[in-house]
């Protein structure tokens, strides 16, 4: 007899040899055993795993002419001895049509299947057709099976198989039972190899068969297909075909993981020209770069796991030896540089598919792995900028952060870099308290003059600038960190006695041309209901935001309005109708008013927001007195408007005619 592939050879013949398929296998056997056969059934799942086995299987127990519960066939088994198993093993069976349905997938075939399906079985009970890859069966020809699939002769089970589900349409597979296969896990694998290599009088060891296993890849198929190759290819020892793994890796033409490890320990000394040599020796023994780029992203996954979950963890399906080498690349890295490695190997990896000199994307890609570890993390960036000790009277804390590749590297210079230094005026009109109150933040956001549309209130300082180091230095302990800003923040001694006075600090901020805000905050006391900013501050303050945040009318709006503390509560008087106040405070722009009122106070104060123009029905004598002379003015209040004057700088226009919809309100 002609020699037959393990593949074949080794193909189960009944459920119990099924391996990694348990939930299938289970479930069918049951049916079977309480006769609730469908008349429908789709197996997808991963090549390899055994879908068309298991149809196969299925049909031999439907066809079985050996009676359950006898001796001979004690369970929903197939016995595998009768006719129907016989000639079903051996593909022969005149009433189980097996059909490639990559080859017949048109609707003339399917039309052919269906009056064929029509006739009652030559021989066995059921007439069973098997669509292997029924995926590739084309929508036509699906349409001409529904029917039949949906309400099929009694005689009748389709079977179909396939690695794409999706590819089949809703309505055929609302009509089927549908069993979704797992991909087999590496240590059933590597003990069903170890079986067979029993078998085969083949000697082994645990490295080959790992290696074997997880060339594989959930596939059993796969496995003993290369298996069957390495055989072939193995010497012969005393009668005996001995495997090695490096003959077997040299046979696939895979890189050893210890070449990945060694890589990744240059990557951690950042030892670019280490990396790139064992990387340069590989490609010159003839690996592939897309090659060592897929092993380089399999390694590094299986690294994150071990990191994430252990190396104990079920998410390695991976030989002990593999284990333990991830483990120990796993302690070096964190969790997010060993992210930051992967997903720029899965870059690198799809990169090569079209690109020309892969070789030099290879290198490339690898050599970012060493400059990333030069990358800071913000998180920890802020961690030591926060974790310094307060600074103390006139002194500051100076935090200083470097590059993890070398500490000594200084800041680089800023081509375009300048100083500017302000003079800013807050004032406090509140009265002192006692040092044992909680502290009050007072927090102000400040920003240069170079942007007009975020210019705020400041003034330039009569005394010339210094220019600062780039590491962030603070004076005051509840400040936040800038980066890469320096900014120093002096506040005066405050008197426990008398109320302060209006302060004065000076901000120097060093940065580039672009205008980026930097905040300070003050600890201030105060006793309850006491309001820390005044009135003023808070309107230019919250209608720069406004306009930051592109409500360019509510801001302008605000800004023109009047602010005052009533009490506890801030008071907005804008001079707009109800309308057009309803028109341009929207969610949005109510929202900015809380947060940045919430961000400057330290507070969650009412702010109440009213139209300083009476509402309909509410006219008084007074407002009657006024109404001539409003209507008077009607042609000049227009050019004072603040509203009309940036809509004549914005649009370079004139009023020519002004109509009041009062009356008309």
């Amino acid at each position: 007899m002609a020699y037959q592939v393990l593949a074949r050879k080794y193909r189960p013949q009944r459920f119990s040899d099924v391996i990694g398929q348990d939930h299938v296998t289970q479930t069918l056997l049951n049916a079977l055993a309480q006769e609730r056969i469908a008349h429908g059934y789709i197996f997808s799942g991963h090549r390899g795993i055994g879908k068309t086995t298991i149809a196969r299987i299925l049909a031999m127990a439907l066809e079985c002419r050996t009676k359950q519960g006898t001796a001979e066939r004690p369970t929903p088994e197939p016995c595998g001895v009768c006719d129907a198993c016989t000639e079903i093993r051996a593909g022969s069976a005149m009433d189980v049509i097996e059909i490639d349905a990559a080859t017949n997938r048109g609707i003339d075939e399917i039309r052919e299947l269906r009056e064929g399906a029509r006739y009652s079985p030559a021989r066995d009970r059921y007439k069973i057709y098997i669509l292997d890859e029924a995926h590739q069966i084309t929508d036509a020809a699906f349409n001409a099976l529904l029917k039949t699939l949906e309400e099929p002769p009694a005689h009748v089970i389709f079977m179909m198989a396939t690695t794409q589900p999706e590819d089949i349409p809703q309505t055929i597979r609302s009509r089927c039972q549908h069993f979704s296969f797992h991909a087999v896990r590496f240590h059933e694998i590597v003990e069903q190899l170890r079986s067979i290599a029993g078998s085969e009088s083949v000697d082994v060891d645990e490295a080959a068969l790992s290696l074997l296993a997880e060339a594989g890849d959930g596939s059993m198929r796969d496995a003993l297909s290369i298996m069957d190759q390495a055989i072939a290819s193995a010497p012969l020892i005393d009668g005996r075909h001995v495997l090695e793994a490096v003959r077997i890796r040299s046979l696939m033409g895979s890189v050893s993981n210890q070449i990945f490890e060694n890589m990744l320990e240059a990557v951690h000394a950042h030892n670019a020209a280490s990396m790139l040599e064992q990387a340069a020796q590989q490609l010159d023994a003839g690996n592939s770069p897309q090659q060592i780029a897929r092993q380089m992203v399999r390694f590094l996954r299986n690294c994150l796991m071990a990191r994430l979950a252990g190396a104990k963890s079920e998410l390695l399906q991976v030989s002990d030896e593999e284990r333990a080498r991830a483990e120990r690349i796993a302690a070096v890295f964190s969790e997010e540089d060993l992210t930051r490695f992967l997903n720029s190997m899965l870059r690198t990896f799809d990169d090569l598919g079209y690109r020309q000199e892969q070789r030099f994307h290879l290198e490339l890609g690898l050599l970012k792995l060493v400059h990333m570890q030069r990358l800071l993390p913000f998180e920890e960036l802020f961690r030591q900028l926060s974790s310094g000790p307060g600074a103390s009277g006139a002194g500051s804390q100076r935090l200083t952060t470097t590059s993890k590749a070398s500490p000594q590297i200084a800041a680089p210079k800023k081509e375009f870099a300048r100083e500017e230094s302000v003079r800013v005026d807050v004032s406090s009109s509140y009265p002192a308290a006692n040092k044992t109150q909680d502290a009050h933040p007072l927090k102000g956001m400040f920003t240069r003059s170079t942007n007009p549309a975020q210019a705020l209130s400041t003034q330039p300082a009569p005394a010339p600038a210094t220019k600062q180091p780039a590491a962030p230095t603070l004076d005051t302990p509840h400040s936040k960190s800038i980066a890469p800003n320096t900014l120093q923040a002096t506040a005066p001694p405050r008197s426990d006695s008398a109320p302060p006075a209006i302060s004065e600090q000076t901000i120097v901020v060093q940065d580039s041309v672009a205008a980026i805000p930097v905040a300070i905050a003050m600890e201030a006391t105060m006793p309850p209901g006491e309001s820390a900013v005044d009135a003023d501050t808070l309107r230019i303050e919250i209608s720069a935001a406004m306009v930051r945040s592109g409500h360019e009318t509510a801001g302008t709006l605000f800004e023109a309005g009047t602010w005052e503390w009533n009490g506890s509560e801030l008071r907005i008087l804008i001079g707009a109708s109800k309308t057009l106040l309803a028109l341009v405070y929207t969610a949005q722009a109510q929202q900015i008013v809380r947060d940045n009122f919430r961000k400057i106070t330290g507070s969650s104060r009412a702010v109440r927001v009213e139209s300083g123009e009476p509402a309909v029905g509410n006219t008084n004598k007074a407002q009657a007195e006024l109404a001539p002379k409003e209507q008077a003015d009607a042609n000049a209040r227009p050019q004072d408007h603040p509203l009309i004057r940036h809509a004549q700088e914005l649009f370079h226009a004139e009023v020519r005619s002004v109509v009041s919809l009062r009356d008309s309100r």
